[in-house]
């Protein structure tokens, strides 16, 4: 009797051991403390930028679209399945089978009841959340001014109100249809719906629910038929994007009829609910489905094959041009300057003279060449790196704007494993190196006019170290009250450890505080035994304001956890003050405060107002402008100098450069410049975000001086143009006169043709007859055919105004012109790949060629630059030549030039084109070979150096005979070594170099 009680007997709970318990709250401790370091991370890095806002208004704005969404789709599940249990007929027949479900069913009943709802709503809410973009866009939306060609409605209500109206109605058909779903099976389980042979029975209260939801999500369907009718005006699957003529003709007119039968169906269902009549909502859903087959497929589908096809040119006219009027808006090229350029293939003499400006300009040294050349030149130590490819900037030098190649000298902390020196220690780059991009030195080298370490040359006094930068490591713990620096500023010699000689017998003086006088007897006597030489190094303690402070334990504890470094937290060399470095790359660091941005893929350093600060350029950009055409951004930037691999598809009808950032490199402080007011994204982003952008006419004139058009902007817009410079409908349907971008004609072999496109390039140039010479960014177009047939000759050249900079420290009026050069076809003018192949075939300079690319060399051509010039165009190549062992960095050696069909190949430019327009180009190129000695200063001693009467420069003095001599030897050294190199005599060239060297030594000594 026992036995059977206790069999029959409910077994106990089993019950958790009290370590059990222990482990699970300290997991969820764990992590607890984990999201609450991440999101206080996040905090103290947007409340040091002074960013907060931004931060807290994403999270509000995604938490109250996660609430909208949740409740949005639990409560009505939730009714759903309530409304249909307690509606359940209380004498239900049930079958066996169902009997058993509800048996297994009913101990789960009340937690499938609160949980499902709960589960089916975090999924609706993190659904909704992720638009919290989109709504605060409408929000914050106004008129545009412009309206569509098929509707008339603004175009406003295409890029905010309908994107956030279909989202709305697609969640609501969602929650309408999970509703309904779960209304029906919980009514099914308890027998308010039941199955008898043929016969389905349904409870009054089952239909009633039932009809109600099903004529909601039917009443849906119809809104949603209608907005797709304005979909239409965006969507890239037909001819063009937009609505074409089957579209207006037959999808439209299909999709409002569709709608009204959905609203139809709808009311039907209604009735059913109170009649109890399924018959007619049957039929009606019937039709509704049988008309969405004949209205949205079957008859535009006829119209395509039968009216559009055999007279498509014609019939689709009017809606081609509605998508050329929009694609040039959306993209800014509706405002292009076209002009033909009857471009001359004779080479006269003298015909450079009225383009002095533009030829003295011409960039000679390639950025992407010679970046290993500034890495050997300027590198100094293993932890400082240079980027793969330089940035094309400007500076007025001594009252004239120069061209220059440069690049921020960063820090390399890669291959360190102590986290002792990656944190503290190596925590920033040094310095900005710049160089003529239209000069070189007698042995190649570039001409620097910012180099060194310390910095000097002719940019001014700035602040050089870089904490922010392109390769800046993850994190970097600076500053704080130190007794002494320990970041590494530059490397040590003579002159800086004199100079810190003379800092520690400045020091080592007696002080007014005893206390500060023991301190430092006590520093250098542990420094001398210890063997710390630290003190003679160049050392520095960051003093900006560039991170959140590491100020007490539970600070220091969060950044622990976030860099899963307990270092951090335990290390002694993190003291009072010290500032924690993160989120460092100049883009991540806009990216972050302002989220809605598009980010172009070149940023680039400029010495600003006497600090480094990256320039980087924002977009605000579209996929919804009515009839514009949809393009992928990410493929339409990707060139020879930017491949951009396995990136995602970014699709955009609409862009515009709105903002200008700046991030200093020292401080790390970002400013956002609203570039483009007018642009309405940027007008609504302004008020989500208020008080993080500024004014244009915040910005100062050296600032200013360094703005440039940007590079993928204008990568996006000459690929546009490549088809959209044709503004006939008939013309552009039949791509008579389509262009495309030249591949790149550096490095392709004759097996087959280089996929990516040629870079544009930033130079000072004049686009057109009477132009002024200006900084810009141009590119060439060729006929865009391929194969066999295909001809590489220019069909257009576009060029964009990039100087925004003017005496007035305003924007410049002609800042962002673009102007379109279309060439005559009657007139063939060799293009990039034309010209390329020239250069690799002519005899005399494969000649030169090949004696250079052997014995220990090789030669690297540098980038095919094309200009405007002498009422033709005008082609010149730099020619590198680089060891193939040992110490290997390209020098440039030779200037190819082509004008027409002439070529010439030269030392130097001035050279080339002289040769080139028989003897007397009219230009002077300013290439020559540059002697980058100074005289040397007068001795700071007091003492003033004798005045024979020798020296360069004093009064009606003449070089001595030592310098004459000097000058004769180094003159015919050059030739000597010249000529050894076209021989392929290496023995003769290295003796001539040697005597060329010891002749320079001597000038400067008698200097």
């Amino acid at each position: 009797m026992t036995d059977q009680n206790a069999s029959t007997r409910p077994p106990r709970g089993r019950r958790f051991s009290p370590l059990a318990i222990t482990i699970v709250l300290v997991v969820v401790l764990i992590l607890g403390f984990l999201g609450v370091a991440a999101v206080m991370a996040e905090v103290l890095w947007y409340r040091q930028l002074d960013f907060l806002p931004v931060l807290t208004t994403q999270w509000i704005a995604a938490g109250t679209m996660f609430l909208i969404g949740f409740f949005g789709m639990a409560i009505p599940v939730f009714l759903s399945i309530d409304i249909a249990y307690r509606k359940r007929p209380v004498y239900a027949r049930l079958t066996a089978q169902l009997d058993r479900y509800q048996e297994i069913f009913e101990p789960l009943r009340r937690l499938v009841k609160w949980a499902l709802p709960a589960v089916i709503g975090a999924f609706g809410g993190f659904s909704a959340a992720t638009q919290w973009q989109r709504a605060l866009l409408w929000l914050n939306s106004s008129p545009t001014g412009e309206k569509d060609p098929q509707f008339g409605l603004d175009t406003s209500f295409y890029l905010f109100d309908l994107p956030l109206l279909q989202g709305v109605v697609g969640f609501a058909s969602a929650v309408m249809l999970i509703s309904l779903i779960g209304g029906v099976a919980t009514s099914y389980l308890y027998g308010g719906i039941s199955f008898s042979g043929r016969d389905v029975r349904v409870s009054k209260a089952t239909r009633i629910q039932a009809a109600i939801l099903a004529a909601l999500y039917l009443l849906l369907q119809g809104v949603s038929l209608w907005l797709d009718q304005y979909r239409l005006l965006n969507d890239p699957s037909g001819l063009m994007t937009g609505a074409m003529f089957q579209d207006v003709h037959a999808v439209i007119p299909g999709k409002q009829i569709l709608a009204g039968i959905g609203v139809l169906v709808a009311v039907l269902f209604l009735v059913t609910a109170f009649t109890g009549k399924w018959r007619l909502p049957v039929i009606g859903t019937a039709l509704f489905l049988i008309s969405s087959i004949v209205l949205g497929i079957g008859y535009p589908w006829a119209v395509q094959q039968f009216q559009v096809k055999p007279d498509e040119k014609s019939l689709e006219a009017e809606y081609i041009q509605r998508n050329i009027d929009a694609t040039r808006a959306a993209f800014g090229i509706d405002a292009v300057e076209t002009e033909r350029y009857d471009a001359v293939t004779d080479a006269e003499p003298g015909a450079l003279r009225n383009d002095a400006v533009t030829t003295a300009n011409i960039r000679i040294m390639d950025p992407e060449v010679i970046s290993r050349t500034f890495a050997q030149l300027e590198q100094s130590k293993q932890y400082y790196t240079f980027p793969n490819s330089l940035n094309v900037d400007r500076y007025e030098i001594d009252g004239s704007v120069e061209d220059t190649v440069s690049a921020v000298r960063d820090i390399n902390v890669s291959n360190d494993e102590s986290w002792y020196n990656r944190t503290l220690v190596y925590t920033h780059g040094y310095g900005l190196v710049a160089a003529y991009g239209n000069q070189r030195s007698p042995g190649g080298e570039p001409v620097f006019l910012e180099s060194g370490i310390p910095t000097s040359g002719k940019l001014g006094e700035f602040e050089p170290r870089v904490y922010f930068g392109m390769n800046s490591p993850e994190y970097s713990i600076v500053g704080g009250e130190r007794k002494k620096p320990i970041e590494l500023d530059y490397p040590a010699d003579a002159e800086s450890e004199a100079e810190a000689s003379a800092e520690q017998d400045e020091a080592a003086a007696p002080a007014e505080d005893p206390a500060q006088n023991q301190e430092n007897a006590d520093t250098e006597a542990a420094d001398a035994e210890s063997g710390d030489t630290s003190s003679r190094q160049n050392l520095t303690t960051f003093a900006g304001d560039g991170g959140p402070e590491l100020s007490n334990v539970f600070t220091k504890l969060i950044y622990a956890l976030k860099f899963q470094d307990m270092e951090v937290l335990l290390s002694g060399a993190v003291v009072d003050g010290s500032q924690i470095l993160y989120d460092r790359n100049p883009i991540d660091r806009v990216q972050k405060v302002a989220p809605y941005l598009t980010l172009d893929s070149a940023p680039y350093a400029s010495v600003v107002d006497g600090r480094v600060v990256w320039i980087v350029d924002g977009y605000t950009t579209s996929a919804d402008y009515p009839y514009s055409e949809v393009q992928d951004m990410n493929a339409l930037t990707v060139d020879a100098d930017n491949e951009r691999v396995n990136v995602m598809p970014k699709p955009v009808n609409y862009i515009r450069n709105s903002v200008k950032a700046t991030v200093d490199a020292y401080d790390g402080s970002v400013s956002l410049y609203a570039w483009d007011e007018e642009d309405p994204l940027l007008k609504a982003w302004g008020q989500i975000f208020p008080g993080t952008l500024k004014s244009v006419s915040d910005m100062s004139g050296d600032l200013l001086s360094h703005v440039r058009y940007p590079t993928d902007l204008f990568k996006v817009q000459r690929e546009l143009l490549g088809t959209y410079h044709v503004s006939d409908p008939g013309a552009f349907y039949s791509r008579e006169d389509a262009w495309r971008t030249p591949a790149n004609p550096v490095g392709q072999t004759g097996d087959g043709e280089q996929s990516l496109a040629q870079p544009p390039y930033y130079l000072t140039l004049a686009a057109g007859a009477g132009a002024e010479p200006s900084y810009s960014i141009y590119s060439t177009f060729i006929p865009d055919a391929r194969g066999e047939g295909a001809r590489d000759i220019l069909t257009g050249y576009l060029a964009a105004n990039s100087n925004a900079g003017s005496e007035d420290g305003k924007v410049s009026d002609g800042y962002g012109t673009l102007k379109l050069l279309t060439l005559p076809k009657s007139n063939t003018i060799p293009g990039p790949g034309q010209v390329q192949n020239s250069f690799n075939t002519d005899p005399k300079v494969s000649t030169e060629l090949n004696i250079l690319d052997q014995r220990g060399t090789k030669v690297i051509s540098g980038n095919l630059l094309t200009l405007p010039v002498g009422g033709g165009l005008l082609y010149v190549q730099p020619v590198y030549i680089e060891a193939t062992s040992g110490t290997r960095f390209p020098l440039l050696q030779k200037v190819l030039v082509s004008f027409g069909d002439e070529i010439a190949f030269e030392d130097t430019l001035d050279g080339a084109l002289d040769v080139l327009f028989g003897g007397n180009s009219g230009a002077s190129a300013g290439d020559g070979d540059v002697d980058q000695t100074e005289t040397p200063d007068a001795p700071d001693d007091g003492t003033t150096p004798p005045d024979d009467g020798s020296s360069a420069g004093s009064g009606g003095g003449s070089q001595s005979t030592d310098v004459a001599a000097a000058l004769r030897d180094m003159s015919q050294a050059l030739k000597d070594r010249d000529a050894a190199m076209k021989n392929g005599d290496w023995a003769a060239y290295g003796e001539a170099d040697e005597r060329l060297r010891a002749a320079l030594e001597i000038a400067l000594q008698d200097e």
